[in-house]
């Protein structure tokens, strides 16, 4: 059987679309996961990267925390942090996710913010505007394209990468792939693996889509 086969006869399988193991249950968990770890990664990683992209200050410290982050493996992380606290479950796989997913969040904002033309941002503190108001206002209006191209990077990542939660008890697409693994249900893999291909495609979707929508025509077409 070639994967063509495989993908076929994983998607016709009436079994796969009812119950626990199901297709729509196990999307819906990996999507649960990757939207928690993203929402988590931005929640840290957006703000201070306006501020360091916006004052200007801490930018070679936070490059190096970001290339420390990105150099860790996440199943790595996931298995020593499984050893070291005891305890499989949410917490281990979150931590991993949202180490992967901060790094290109951090990095992106800040380098966005810091390459905005100095020239509407003088303009506009010229005008008598407040930091915030020039942060807000100006500053993040532009570089909001580059933003949205760390936050998809981050977001495509934690998709492909969310699969390892199903090593630690949980459930998501990456069930499909351990257990099919183990059970040598390669049907199941094969069919595991071609969802997350698919989630991780209609995230990019998702994001240009976005850009579409709150992007300025004015900065798109600059």
């Amino acid at each position: 059987m070639n994967v063509l086969h495989f993908i076929n006869a994983f998607y016709s399988d009436s079994a796969n679309w009812h119950g626990a193991d199901s297709v729509p249950h196990r999307l819906l968990q990996h999507v649960e996961y990757s939207l928690a770890a993203l929402g988590i990664a931005a929640a840290i990683g957006l703000p201070i990267g306006l501020l360091t992209g916006h004052t200007g200050r801490g930018g070679y410290a936070l490059a190096a925390f970001s290339t420390g982050a990105r150099a860790l493996p996440s199943f790595g992380l996931l298995v020593l942090i499984t050893v070291w606290s005891g305890r499989i479950g949410m917490t281990p796989a979150m931590i991993s996710l949202v180490a992967l997913a901060i790094a290109p969040i951090l990095v992106t904002t800040y380098e966005a913010v810091r390459n905005v033309d100095p020239a509407p941002v003088d303009a506009a503190r010229g005008m008598g505007m407040s930091p915030a108001r020039v942060l807000f206002q100006v500053e993040i209006p532009v570089a909001l394209p580059l933003i949205l191209s760390g936050l998809r990077s981050a977001a495509v990542q934690v998709v492909s990468t969310a699969t390892i939660a199903a090593y630690v008890s949980l459930g998501g697409l990456g069930r499909y792939i351990i257990d099919g693994l183990a059970q040598h249900t390669y049907t199941k893999v094969v069919g595991g693996a071609s969802l997350v291909v698919a989630v991780a495609l209609a995230t990019i979707a998702l994001f240009w889509v976005a850009g579409r929508l709150i992007v300025s025509p004015g900065v798109r077409r600059g």
